[in-house]
């Protein structure tokens, strides 16, 4: 079973959706049959064809299934220590009476951003509960290594000094991006320099000075897809980072398909509650120690309560997401045919997020709404919508909103784990009754 992706245009009608859409849009909301096929597909992480009827082979093949590693993963010495839940270790300072030993150790660090051996020394340079969180992060996304950070901004900022710092200044980005990410390669805030592509002209793009390619797929917030493993093979030797917030890696783990650098704002879904704000970066351990040391110096710290909130989000991030996502095809399914939505986007590969165009004036809309949270952000265990031209993408400019496809028009919903008819009938009441004449 394949996932399609959804995009409706005119006038919303579902009968006036060609026979090829509409034969798609059948095969994709056929959940009950799909959702064992599609997910269980991905959590065995074998050399079975994947998604897009192309063998792969995985970056860092699981022993075990992805929802079993999500329970798991970061947490498997706790039984022998006579804990079940893990430890919140608070501390920012260590005792040492070996000062010798602890100024080699620092020494060491300094040198080569590895992990010191031993107690922790200091919780600008580690925090053992933040290390759980992100040894299971590394282990879901299949790299060697996952670096977390105060925010997903300070992820990618680090990315940025890494390269840098090695004279590799040069960006190229394939619009849209989160709408901060876009300001900061844009603005060159951190001295960066961006040229934004096609996905098909990345090769052509390339410098000596290139230290780095970005992608976002599903991006944010036309949800608009890229072939990771053709961008990966345009990079050639200049790594690829991809941002993978929206799906996560149970909907795609994009070390698989060549990405060296797998960004995710761990405020959403790997959150999950709306209540910790973090990002991390998963990697090969060669880049996880520039990172640390960018880290250390530059002092993007994750806090150790957020460490531990994002390790008990991890353990329900595979129900949720698969929760959401039947929610949220569904809902593109019923907005596909409401005359009152002129275009309605869903990826190829799933998951909770839905954009859609409407006829009217889409502040109306954020202000009718009643069940749904009119917010910022997303990947919640409840509904959020937002106007992305007002919000998310306004530091944006407006040509280059639009030529991304951000248009004034477009509503960005994080589909939560309410009932769906609950979350239609705000919707419906929300689009309100005028009807656009044909």
């Amino acid at each position: 079973m394949k996932i399609h992706r959804i995009e409706y245009d005119g006038i919303g009608h579902g009968a006036n959706v060609t026979r090829d859409v509409a034969l798609t849009a059948r095969s994709v909301f056929r959940l009950r049959r799909m959702d064992s096929v599609v997910y269980d597909a991905y959590d065995a992480r074998d050399d079975r064809d994947d998604l897009n009827g192309t063998r792969q082979v995985s970056a860092a093949p699981l022993v075990r299934a992805l929802a079993t590693e999500a329970v798991h993963a970061g947490r498997d010495d706790l039984a022998a220590q006579g804990l079940h839940a893990a430890p919140i270790d608070l501390s920012t300072t260590y005792p040492s009476y070996d000062s010798r030993g602890e100024a080699a150790r620092i020494d060491a660090f300094a040198a080569d951003g590895a992990e010191p051996d031993g107690p922790p020394v200091y919780a600008r340079l580690g925090n053992p509960t933040v290390a759980r969180f992100e040894t299971a992060l590394a282990r879901l996304e299949g790299t060697e290594s996952a670096v977390a950070f105060a925010s997903g901004m300070a992820a990618l900022s680090a990315v940025l000094l890494v390269r840098n710092a090695m004279g590799l200044r040069h960006v190229v980005a394939v619009r849209p991006l989160y709408g901060c990410s876009d300001h900061l390669l844009t603005a060159g805030l951190l001295g960066s320099e961006v040229t934004w592509v096609d996905p098909a002209g990345i090769a052509d793009a390339l410098r000596p000075d290139t230290g780095l390619v970005m992608v976002e797929s599903p991006a944010n917030p036309t949800l608009a897809e890229v072939d990771l493993r053709a961008v990966a093979h345009a990079c050639g030797t200049v790594p690829l980072l991809a941002d993978n917030t929206f799906a996560t890696p149970v909907l795609q783990r994009p070390a698989e398909h060549g990405a060296r650098l797998i960004l995710h704002s761990a405020t959403k879904y790997l959150g999950g509650h709306g209540d910790v704000m973090a990002g991390v970066v998963a990697c090969d351990e060669e880049f996880a120690r520039r990172l640390r040391q960018v880290r250390f110096a530059t002092g993007g710290v994750l806090h150790p309560l957020a460490g531990y909130l994002l390790l008990r989000g991890l353990s329900t991030l595979p129900v949720r997401v698969r929760a959401a996502s039947s929610n949220a095809a569904e809902l593109a399914r019923r907005l596909a045919a409401d005359p009152r939505v002129a275009r309605v986007h869903y990826p190829r590969i799933g998951g909770a997020m839905i954009a859609f165009e409407v006829h009217g004036d889409p502040h109306d809309v954020i202000a009718g709404v009643r069940l749904v949270t009119p917010a910022v952000s997303l990947g919640s265990v409840d509904s959020l919508i937002q106007h992305p031209a007002s919000i998310s993408h306004r530091i944006v400019p407006e040509q280059d909103r639009h030529d991304a496809g951000v248009s004034d028009r477009l509503l960005r919903m994080s589909v939560g784990l309410e009932d769906v008819d609950d979350l239609w009938v705000d919707l419906d009441a929300a689009l309100g009754s005028k009807v656009p004449v044909a």
